[in-house]
């Protein structure tokens, strides 16, 4: 299976989370399934987990983020989205992780923002064989 996590899912995949999205991680990179990611969406994981409310929650050092961004990068098919039509409309910054997905021909696009919920988003990815789901419920999905 093919999974595009969006910036939130990728935040609580770091090392020292232990929610479901890190549980994810571990089972994508221990299974047949592949991570499609492009440098938007590692920039942006990084970025985020430097925000003070991040590290208030995490305590990442700069290099316990950069191993967690290149760990992302080296196990991930990397793709260079071109947004075209806008599709998040509530959160045009989203448009990228949407792309991403449809440029690496994801099964899933995993996210917790309800942006990505909305129908117009979700019937634009149906289009593009993309399912959007939770981490969750990706993660029963693929057990």
């Amino acid at each position: 299976m093919r999974i595009t996590p969006d910036t939130g899912i990728l935040v609580r995949m770091n090392l020292r989370a232990t929610g479901p999205s890190r549980r994810l991680l571990d089972v994508i990179l221990d299974g047949p399934h592949e991570l499609i990611l492009s440098e938007f969406l590692l920039k942006e994981t990084a970025r985020v987990l430097r925000y003070p409310r991040m590290q208030n929650l995490y305590h990442l050092t700069d290099k316990d983020i950069s191993e967690h961004v290149e760990l992302l990068r080296g196990r991930s098919d990397l793709v260079d989205p071109v947004v075209h039509t806008p599709v998040v409309l509530a959160d045009p910054n989203d448009d990228p992780v949407v792309y991403t997905a449809v440029a690496g021909r994801a099964d899933i696009l995993c996210a917790m923002d309800r942006d990505f919920y909305t129908p117009q988003v979700v019937t634009f990815c149906r289009e593009n064989g993309i399912e959007v789901m939770n981490d969750v419920e990706l993660l029963l999905k693929i057990r």
